[in-house]
């Protein structure tokens, strides 16, 4: 997939441009009025957010949270990343992006080709953007590193490796065993 099939003059994209993409099988995220386009997730990676998302539901029912898989996280006006997971507020289910303010947390599962991207790139925008809490996880190894929001920067609270246990207790109350995350080998 080239940029050129998006911009055919060369210009910078619309919200309502973006939406209106057709479903594809790369990843396609808004950064800035332009695209940022990766491919498909692998099955590592798959398996990873389906874990996190599951292990994150355990503590978000009872508070009546949602956790949510790839969405379109509008972080400011043509700025819109799809994080791995993310817990919510309440939403509506039926828009195509759910706003900034009602992310507590997001979640991104790192592997070697964009790690640039989650540790830096990602990482600022969604702590310009306001969002309370950053949960890495680290694709290869199983480590998790979670960071909390002081003032317009995240500082990281802890990492969690594999044989070790991640407890959350905000935005919800969860314990996490990286290893329970990983696929088998």
């Amino acid at each position: 997939m080239t940029t050129s099939a998006f911009f055919p003059d060369g210009g910078p994209l619309s919200e309502e441009e973006f939406f209106a993409l057709e479903e594809a099988t790369d990843r396609v995220e808004l950064f800035d009025w332009s695209l940022h386009v990766t491919p498909a997730p692998t099955p590592r990676h798959q398996h990873i957010s389906r874990r996190l998302a599951n292990a994150l539901e355990a503590g978000a029912t009872p508070e009546r949270l949602h956790v949510v898989e790839a969405i379109n996280v509008r972080l400011k006006p043509g700025r819109i990343p799809i994080p791995d997971v993310v817990i919510t507020s309440d939403i509506d289910f039926d828009e195509q992006a759910v706003d900034a303010e009602q992310v507590l947390l997001v979640c991104e599962i790192v592997s070697p080709s964009n790690a640039s991207a989650d540790k830096i790139l990602k990482m600022h925008y969604y702590a310009e953007a306001g969002i309370p809490w950053y949960l890495i996880v680290e694709q290869e190894t199983g480590a998790l590193h979670l960071y909390r929001l002081e003032g317009r920067h995240y500082v990281e609270r802890s990492v969690t490796k594999v044989g070790d246990l991640l407890h959350l207790t905000d935005p919800v109350d969860v314990t996490i065993a990286p290893e329970k995350l990983l696929p088998p080998r």
